[in-house]
C-alpha cells in the first residue's frame, strides 16, 4: 500500500473512547484501533469485563488499551470518564458510542422478548432510552467539552442499527407451525436506534464549524451463532445472501475515524448487505 494511503488510515498518536467495549462488535472495534496506532479506552458498564476486553485486545494485537467501567446512563459518571481519559492520556480525539440494551443478549431483557407492542412493558422502554439513547447524548456532552477546549478536532460515530433506518421484518421471529407468533425485535430498539442516527445529524450540524465531525455506522445483522431457521431467513432477505461476519464492520467504523474521512460529516455509513436497498 502506498505510504500515502496508508497514512489516511493511521491513528498514532490518538485516543479513542470505545463505549460498549466488552461487546462482540466492541471487542471487533478495538482491536481494529490498536492495530491502527491508536490508544483505546474500553468502557463498559461491567468493569470486569471492560478490563479483560482492553488486555485480551492488547495481546493479540499489541498497542496500549485500558478497560474503564461505567454506566452511560449517569452524567456525573460520564463527566468524570472524560476527564480522567484526558488526564491520563492528554487528550480525546475519537469516541464511538456502541453501548446499548441488546435485546437478544441482554438478561435483564432477555425474559421479555415475548411481549407485543400492545403489551411492552414501560420499564423497558425506558431502559433502553436512558442506555441507548441518552447514554450516547451524555457522552457526547462530556467529550465534546474535552474535544472543544483542545481546538484541534475530533471524531464521534454513533452505532445506530438496519432497525434504526427500517421497520423491523417481524416474520424473521416467527417460527414454522406457530399458530401465533412467539417473538417480537422490540420497539424501543428501534426507535433509539432511530434517535441515534438524528443524534449524529444533530451534532454533524451543530459542531461541523468548530472541527468535530459526527457520523454514523449503522451494521446489518451480524452472524452469532443464531438459529438456523432464523439465520436462513434473514439471508433471504440480503441481496448478498448472507449475514455479515464478525469482522466486516471494521473496514467502515475505521474510515470514518480516521483521516480518510475528512470531509464526511452527518453521514450514515450502512453495511447492511443491501438489506435496506428494498
Amino acid at each position: 500500500m502506498p505510504d500515502r494511503v496508508a497514512a489516511m488510515f493511521d491513528l498514532s498518536g490518538r485516543v479513542a473512547v470505545l463505549t460498549g467495549g466488552a461487546g462482540m462488535l466492541g471487542r471487533q472495534y478495538t482491536r481494529t484501533l490498536l492495530e491502527a496506532g491508536a490508544k483505546v479506552v474500553v468502557v463498559d458498564v461491567n468493569e470486569r469485563s471492560a478490563d479483560e476486553a482492553a488486555q485480551a485486545a492488547v495481546a493479540e494485537v499489541g498497542g496500549e488499551a485500558v478497560g474503564w467501567g461505567l454506566d452511560v446512563r449517569h452524567k456525573d459518571d460520564v463527566q468524570r470518564m472524560a476527564e480522567g481519559v484526558r488526564d491520563r492520556f492528554g487528550s480525546i480525539d475519537i469516541l464511538i458510542n456502541n453501548a446499548a440494551i441488546d435485546p437478544k443478549l441482554d438478561s435483564d431483557v432477555a425474559d421479555k422478548l415475548a411481549d407485543t407492542f400492545e403489551d411492552y412493558p414501560l420499564q423497558l422502554w425506558q431502559q433502553s432510552l436512558d442506555v441507548n439513547l441518552t447514554g450516547a447524548m451524555l457522552c457526547c456532552q462530556a467529550v465534546g467539552k474535552v474535544m472543544l477546549a483542545q481546538q484541534k478536532g475530533g471524531v464521534v460515530v454513533n452505532v445506530c442499527s438496519t432497525y434504526g433506518v427500517v421497520a423491523p421484518d417481524q416474520r424473521l421471529y416467527r417460527r414454522e407451525g406457530e399458530t401465533e407468533q412467539r417473538l417480537f425485535k422490540p420497539v424501543a430498539y428501534a426507535v433509539t436506534k432511530a434517535g441515534i442516527a438524528h443524534l449524529t445529524r444533530y451534532l454533524a450540524a451543530y459542531w461541523g464549524g468548530r472541527g468535530i465531525r459526527v457520523n454514523t455506522l449503522t451494521p446489518g445483522g451480524v452472524y452469532n451463532a443464531q438459529d438456523e431457521e432464523f439465520v436462513t431467513k434473514y439471508a433471504a432477505r440480503t441481496p448478498l445472501g448472507r449475514m455479515a461476519s464478525v469482522n466486516e464492520m471494521n473496514g467502515a467504523m475505521l474510515f470514518l475515524v480516521s483521516d480518510a474521512s475528512t470531509y464526511v460529516n452527518g453521514a450514515n455509513v450502512v453495511v447492511d448487505g443491501g438489506w435496506t436497498a428494498w
